[in-house]
């Protein structure tokens, strides 16, 4: 029996140049040069803040059942007849307010762009163009799928999924996931795939957080009252179905605070964009920073570890709703401190993560 050629023997054996097999027939399809793919994914965007962009981006978001696990045939009536009739002006309000226009996109789409080529840059200097990075939304375009198959279609024999969420929940992570994973159901050649891990807990991420912080204080002419950590909510009831996403966020708190050196009085966990009529985690930050306000405590300053790029949950909600609650409640100076977005050490964390589990495949 003939023994296996070395990868290196296979490929100059293959004519990966050509894109043609050696010795199959003339007719035999092109295969490309055998790459490693990095898909990032992070939850999505509108393709503009008009009616109809709106409307097809929240029937989206709001038809996923990780998101809203209400009966569909409930659900999506009030959804499609009432909701979206609405929704998509508020909502398109908000995005026009914090929307890209020198490049007609929102912040997350241009935050996103940067990161991944960041990454990109990286992991190219290090492994060479035989990795291949781009980036997806889980609602709206680039779409998973669509991104999938451009990554087959190049040659990715191989993928790693990486979704931007720091802590777990089955509304982001999971639902990522089960877009990428339906995606690969259609590939006729299948790649390997990992998914990686919540990375909530990781040293070099909390270290990135912990100088954004500093960064923040530093500028500031007296220390702020009080850290508000500020993370997307979720249903009560996810909690106690299971999701650690409460557990992880209380987590990330504790070790920024740690790092940091602080006092538990100095900072603080709470949740933001409630929806609907079920009770969602707790201290909702809209309340909870009025209430500091009356305590006493006129300075704060808010971050939102749960997001990996600036979006309309940051920009929008924390830095003019959730500001407005606390100057109406008698504060006097509010600092939004942004997300990590392509800041130098969250994307040499990130790229940290990715060498780390692409161990085996190059």
């Amino acid at each position: 029996m003939q023994a296996a050629q070395p990868q290196s023997a296979q490929a100059d054996a293959g004519q990966p140049d050509s894109g043609q097999p050696q010795h199959g027939p003339s007719d035999h399809p092109k295969v490309p040069r055998p790459k490693v793919g990095v898909l990032l994914a992070n939850l999505g965007t509108p393709d503009g803040y008009d009616y109809w962009s709106m409307r097809r981006y929240l029937s989206e978001f709001l038809s996923d059942r990780r998101v809203i696990d209400y009966s569909p045939w409930k659900w999506q009536p009030l959804l499609q007849t009432v909701i979206l009739t609405k929704r998509p002006f508020t909502s398109g309000a908000a995005y026009k307010s914090i929307w890209n226009e020198a490049e007609n996109e929102s912040p997350l789409a241009t935050i996103t762009k940067s990161q991944t080529a960041k990454i990109k840059a990286a992991l190219q200097a290090r492994y060479g163009a035989d990795v291949m990075v781009d980036y997806a939304m889980r609602y709206g375009n680039p779409s998973t799928r669509s991104k999938v198959e451009a990554m087959t279609a190049a040659g990715c024999q191989k993928i790693l999924f990486f979704p931007l969420y720091p802590q777990y929940a089955g509304a982001t992570t999971a639902t990522a996931n089960d877009a990428f994973f339906a995606a690969l159901a259609k590939e006729k050649w299948q790649p390997a795939s990992r998914t990686v891990a919540p990375y909530f807990d990781r040293p070099d991420y909390i270290e990135a957080l912990a100088q954004s912080v500093e960064r923040a204080y530093a500028a500031k002419d007296k220390k702020p009252d009080l850290l508000v950590c500020s993370y997307h909510g979720l249903p009560q009831r996810y909690l106690m179905e299971g999701d650690p996403y409460h557990c992880q966020c209380q987590k990330t708190t504790r070790l920024l605070k740690e790092r940091l050196g602080w006092q538990d009085s100095e900072i603080m966990t709470t949740f933001q964009s409630q929806f609907g009529p079920e009770e969602w985690l707790q201290p909702y930050t809209v309340e909870e920073v009025a209430r500091q306000a009356k305590a006493g405590k006129k300075s704060i300053a808010v971050c939102a570890p749960a997001f990996s790029a600036d979006c309309i949950e940051t920009l929008e909600e924390i830095n003019e709703e959730i500001k407005e609650s606390f100057e109406e409640a008698g504060g006097d100076d509010f600092t939004y401190i942004p997300c990590l977005n392509d800041d130098d050490a969250h994307i040499e964390a990130l790229t940290t993560i990715i060498s780390e589990n692409l161990a085996g495949w190059i």
